[in-house]
């Protein structure tokens, strides 16, 4: 049998579809239904599999159709639902009118099976079927250090890339560079002013009210003059601004990619804003706007119709909307200010027209902080304004971090006495620990990172049990082969001996596998895998502990280490996945 692509569940989802459909058939041909058309019908994993591994509302959403009680119709399909050929064993009415399926043991068979032999590639799925998805993620400002939040970002798009790459989809990882605009304004200020105290001193330089006062800010100041002296003291202030950003920007991009990387983040793009302005894109769009008909002018500015657009991706209703603007809508915003410099608004429109258009992107997800909540609508609308689709682009909403030591919240470093900062997370937390607990909830739950259980190596700590299950199977095939039991193929292995339930429930759940990734991928939460692996690990250890391999019937012996193998793969897979270390030995 093919396992590239195997997908047990939904394929059993699709042959419980084809098998009701072919009853329903049979019973009309039979004159027990009428000869109606079935509403469409969901086939679903119970709450509660005890009463069947898949459920079917068909008799439920019929009722209307053949003019019977949905648990008459339940009963004459299943009377007609020929199980030969399937995955199943049997089929089951409970309550009003469900049909339940219950899996044959060919199904945990091949769910073994597939583990096996289909190895590194086990879970691979063909859900996306090549399409080009750009995952934007992090993107944080250039003008000073990564922080929590970033962290979070980090993990939670990485993951999400991944779990969108095991889906099928073919995927780009993008930083966008914020190097132009007013930030990089702000930072030259900062930059000039902290360079000029040095040699005047701190009273006779104000610092701009506005100005990035970070520690950081003084160290870049600190090197320039330490390359230069005062050489620039009396320089004209545009030229020693751009003097200092030019030295200091590339220097902070390359701690980020630094940072990033320790981070186990590998981007195939970094982007950067003052490209969009230096090649004309930005202009380009905003002509695009205006023969669109999306922008007028006013006070001397150029204004986005946000009114028009935003209102059908769900923006608030500003009741008190001036001229120019929805009277039921949101604000108009400006795109280019009366002196002619275009807004940050602006780059962003053009940034993602070049994902969608120049690029050809057929989805462009980004990754954002839910503190921009209020952007989204704006910008998928925007995406209507310029003549492509709101929904090509998808946003991820994701909550805040809080850092937890000894019961309680945790703001600033240890060592540096200041917020913690990326850099400052990863010098104290074990990587693995780090991308699993912020890849632990859904985006759009806040996360409470333990610090004192991320640096434990103990089952207390959810990666390091994961990473213990897939050890301790390691060490159950090596201890084997030293006392010269060889592993035979599973495909040579009599799988039907696997019947007892701790081994029924660990197959079942290993054959969970493919769809959980593309349920992660579908619903962009790549905790789904996290979460995913850690009870697979739970089971496992359940398994072990009444399922022995040794001292017993060789058939039995060998079914179980097929089964080792296959929650080994399954682990192994997932970690991967997530860019977590997948340890032999522990």
């Amino acid at each position: 049998m093919e396992f590239k692509y195997f997908n047990p569940v939904a394929r059993a989802k699709d042959a419980a579809h084809e098998l009701i459909l072919s009853a329903m058939g049979a019973a009309v041909a039979a004159g027990e239904l009428p000869n109606e058309a079935a509403p469409a019908f969901k086939v679903e994993i119970p709450g509660d599999i005890k009463n069947g591994d898949l459920a079917c509302n068909a008799a439920m959403v019929s009722a209307r159709a053949f003019h019977l009680p949905p648990r008459r119709i339940a009963e004459i399909l299943i009377a007609h639902a020929d199980c030969s050929s399937t995955p199943f064993d049997r089929l089951e009415a409970a309550g009003p009118g469900f049909i339940n399926f219950f899996l044959s043991h060919r199904y945990f068979e091949q769910v073994v099976l597939a583990a096996n032999l289909a190895g590194k590639e086990w879970g691979h799925t063909d859900l996306g079927a090549g399409k080009k998805v750009n995952v934007e993620f992090v993107s944080a400002n250039p003008t000073g250090p990564m922080h929590l939040g970033n962290a979070r970002g980090g993990a939670l798009g990485d993951c999400l890339a991944a779990a969108l790459e095991w889906a099928g989809y073919d995927v780009t990882r993008e930083f966008y560079i914020n190097d132009a605009g007013n930030q990089i304004e702000k930072f030259g200020d900062s930059l000039s002013a902290r360079y000029l105290q040095i040699f005047k001193g701190e009273d006779a330089v104000p610092f701009p009210e506005k100005g990035y006062q970070g520690e950081d800010i003084k160290q870049r100041a600190r090197e320039f003059a330490d390359l230069h002296g005062d050489a620039y003291v009396d320089k004209p202030e545009a030229e020693r601004k751009q003097a200092l950003v030019d030295y200091a920007l590339p220097l902070n991009i390359q701690a980020m990619k630094d940072a990033m990387e320790k981070y186990r983040i590998h981007y195939d793009v970094w982007f950067r804003e003052s490209e969009l302005h230096k090649s004309g894109a930005v202009k380009d769009v905003l002509d695009k706007l205006a023969a669109l008909g999306a922008t007028y002018e006013k006070d001397g500015a150029i204004w986005y119709r946000a009114g028009q657009y935003s209102l059908k991706w769900g923006a608030n209703k500003n009741p008190k909307a001036s001229d120019g603007e929805a009277q039921d809508g949101p604000k108009d915003e400006v795109l280019v200010r009366a002196n002619g410099i275009p807004t940050y608004f602006a780059a962003d429109i053009a940034y993602h027209y070049n994902k969608l258009v120049t690029r050809g992107f057929d989805k462009a997800i980004d990754v954002w902080g839910a503190d921009h909540a209020g952007h989204v609508a704006r910008m998928q609308g925007s995406m209507d304004a310029v003549g492509l689709s709101g929904s090509r682009l998808d946003i991820v909403l994701m909550q805040l971090v809080k850092l937890m030591r000894d019961g309680q919240e945790v703001r600033m470093s240890k060592r540096t006495g200041k917020a913690i900062s990326l850099v400052d997370l990863l010098d104290e937390v074990p990587i693995d620990s780090a991308r699993f607990f912020f890849n632990q909830r859904e985006p759009g739950a806040q996360v409470l990172f333990d610090l004192d259980l991320a640096v434990k190596q103990d089952s207390d700590n959810p990666v390091y049990y994961v990473q213990y299950a897939h050890a301790r199977i390691c060490s159950i095939l090596r201890t084997m082969a030293e006392e010269g039991v060889r592993l035979e193929a599973a495909d040579k292995v009599d799988l039907s001996t696997l019947t007892e339930e701790n081994e029924i429930e660990l197959i079942r759940h290993i054959g969970y596998f493919p769809e959980e990734i593309n349920t992660a991928a579908r619903n962009y939460d790549p905790a789904r895998i996290t979460r995913y692996v850690t009870e697979l690990a739970t089971l496992f250890h359940k398994f072990y502990t009444t399922c022995r391999c040794k001292g017993v019937e060789c058939g039995l012996q060998q079914a179980r280490l097929a089964l080792c193998v296959a929650a080994k793969n399954t682990l192994a897979n997932g970690l991967t996945m997530l860019k977590i270390t997948v340890p032999e030995h522990m």
